[in-house]
């Protein structure tokens, strides 16, 4: 393989510069998804020219085929398939009411993904609240709760942990992880509930009155997507290379290469034929949002190739041995990258290490630095927007119901840094001591 040298990290840091300050500099030109889209090919070809004079082209096209295929593949299916299921009406939105909907998507999110637990809980979560003027907290803790850490069960709950069920953890060892899971869940909820409970107070009289007055009782339209669902969970599940070896085999047909993506189109066009159009209607759905993640996702992907290249190749220079090192180092990559990848290179520097004798190996590594990789990779994908895929989503989805939220930056100086960085350093302390 040819070196990769750290300047070839520039497209990316520009990829991500523009993604955080656009936005505040050129509000009204970065909205449009149209030069989303011209800026994201241009910085992509300049990428993809840069790597080819380097002979390394074909990284970002195996990247692109065998990485962001499948994540956007995925995330559509999600998409498409929880906006039908309509969950309609109107009940008090109360903190503890707010709380207990962000509890049942913590635990959805291992279940069925945290994309897909996002997608089919943000929405009528939107709808309780829309008397309420104060919301854009209980967002910001549904992006944490339920669209990142509510995942860690199973290798089904986040993309990077199923890529680590991949490589040899068994299914059931990622329930291991549930100290850390509720130790996790139990603090961001209690710290919802009291600043809810604070806002709750702030709110004009006349916004409590409508929300106490205004309700209806509870309804799901749409409920045979919950067959289609379960459909994805199952596809993702057993449709891989470890069940059919000949997925990732050299030359493998078309068909069965991207098997699993096939059956993941299929779904999404049951899921449209028969899906009644006013439950759609009644979501609000539309494509925008996916379509901004599709978008500048494939940026990213395109741009992060030279940079985790550049990781794999300088992995053993990084000086990484214990748990918590692996915990913060994987955390802080996967705050900008794409925490899949970013797993798996910390799971590759895992793997060069010598453990001591009589250390337990999990997925060929010790297992505390499994754990640590797993914490680090899942936990902290809440860090930025672009931490995982479905942050944006739920920011997107937000702001077309008329939240407020926070900028890029804003985004991490008024939670993120303030609120989740303090509960991230209790779960080191505690499970993965200095």
């Amino acid at each position: 393989m040819h070196q990769v040298e750290l300047w070839m990290v520039i497209p990316f840091v520009i990829m991500l510069l523009t993604i955080a300050i656009a936005p505040l500099a050129a509000e009204h030109l970065w909205e449009s998804n149209r030069n989303k889209f011209i800026f994201t090919l241009a910085i992509s070809v300049v990428t993809i020219a840069l790597l080819s004079c380097y002979g390394l082209g074909h990284s970002v096209v195996h990247n692109l085929l065998y990485d962001y295929i499948p994540f956007i593949m995925l995330l559509l299916a999600l998409f498409v398939v929880t906006g039908g299921i309509h969950i309609s009406g109107d009940i008090a939105a109360t903190p503890f009411i707010n709380s207990l909907i962000l509890g049942m998507g913590f635990v959805l999110a291992s279940f069925m993904g945290t994309t897909g637990a996002a997608m089919l809980m943000i929405r009528p979560l939107l709808q309780i609240n829309k008397q309420r003027k104060y919301k854009v907290h209980t967002v910001l803790f549904f992006i944490a709760l339920v669209a990142n850490c509510g995942g860690l069960l199973t290798p089904l709950g986040d993309p990077p942990l199923f890529l680590l069920y991949l490589r040899g953890a068994e299914f059931q060892w990622f329930s291991s992880m549930y100290p850390e899971w509720l130790l996790t869940g139990g603090l961001l909820l209690s710290l919802y509930f009291a600043v809810d409970r604070h806002f709750y107070d702030k709110e004009p009289a006349e916004n409590l009155l409508r929300d106490r007055t205004e309700q209806e009782p509870i309804r799901i339209s749409g409920a045979r997507n919950f067959i289609y669902l379960g459909m994805v969970i199952a596809a993702v599940l057993f449709i891989n290379r470890s069940y059919i070896p000949q997925m990732r085999a050299e030359g493998a047909p078309f068909y069965i290469a991207f098997l699993r993506d096939i059956v993941l189109a299929i779904i999404i066009v049951l899921s449209l034929l028969t899906t009644p159009k006013g439950v759609r209607k009644a979501n609000n759905f539309s494509w925008s949002p996916i379509l901004e993640v599709a978008i500048l996702f494939v940026g990213i992907f395109v741009t992060m190739t030279p940079a985790m290249m550049y990781l794999n190749q300088h992995a053993m220079q990084l000086g990484l041995s214990e748990p918590w090192q692996f915990y913060y180092a994987t955390g802080s990559l996967s705050s900008f990258l794409d925490n899949a990848p970013t797993a798996l290179a910390f799971h590759t520097v895992a793997t060069g290490l010598n453990p001591e004798v009589g250390v337990a190996i999990v997925a060929g590594i010790p297992e505390m630095l499994l754990t640590a990789i797993s914490l680090g990779a899942v936990f902290f994908g809440a860090m930025t927007y672009i931490g995982n895929g479905p942050n944006f989503m739920v920011k997107a989805i937000a702001e077309e119901e008329g939240v407020k939220m926070p900028s890029f930056f804003g985004y991490m100086l008024k939670f993120s840094l303030v609120v989740l960085l303090p509960v991230y350093i209790i779960v080191q302390l505690i499970f993965l001591p200095f």
